[in-house]
């Protein structure tokens, strides 16, 4: 149903709603609902969210080592002495990482790719960190490549091109198991499918 709100008594509370209902999955309707539980809470409550957002672009740093979300230069996953440094598993975004750490199937180190490649929305190699997988190989014993993406035709296609990048180095390139239906995405995978998936990956051949 079309919900449109034909007058706001505030100009803030419109804004506030119009901020929140650009948000995915989130129309004008659920923002509205949203602004009114955020003026019924303590004013307590409401700053530390707002601080909290802030946070999110002024003190959120990028890991040097896998590009993860991290509060550090260097992520907790990548300075864990205990995870296996020598099997890096590769994901399309954190919230694919976040899934794969719910399984506790997975004791090795991470790379983010911060997307897939999608010629169609102009996402090319270059515009994701595919080279510094590539460096990252390259300079330290890594002994397996898993590719932990979905499976969609940007993840073939990010799959293949990543394999071919890494053909020259001595590495051994796996993928996770096709537990993950045609066409879903990793994070929206149960723990125990994706789990099963990481436990029986094959070799992955170009």
């Amino acid at each position: 149903m079309y919900f449109r709100i034909v007058q706001f008594t505030s100009i803030i509370v419109e804004k506030a709603v119009e901020a929140l209902s650009g948000f995915p999955g989130i129309g004008k309707r659920t923002a509205l609902r949203l602004v009114m539980y955020l003026l019924k809470r303590p004013e307590t409550e409401v700053s530390q969210l707002a601080e909290s957002l802030i946070k999110l672009k002024t003190e959120l740093h990028l890991c040097e080592e896998c590009c993860n979300v991290s509060d550090t230069e260097v992520c907790a996953i990548c300075s864990n002495t205990m995870r296996q440094a020598d099997i890096i598993c590769v994901v399309e975004d954190f919230s694919d990482q976040m899934a794969i750490e719910s399984t506790s199937q997975f004791f090795g180190k991470y790379h983010i790719l911060g997307g897939l490649i999608s010629p169609m929305d102009g996402i090319g190699p270059d515009d994701l960190n595919i080279q510094k997988l590539v460096e990252r190989v390259s300079l330290n014993e890594v002994s397996e490549i898993i590719l932990a993406l979905s499976a969609t035709v940007e993840g073939d296609t990010t799959m293949y091109y990543i394999a071919k990048k890494l053909q020259s180095l001595n590495v051994k390139i796996s993928c996770i198991a096709r537990g993950i239906s045609v066409g879903g995405e990793i994070e929206y995978a149960d723990e125990i499918t994706l789990g099963r998936s990481l436990m029986h990956r094959t070799s992955y051949n170009i």
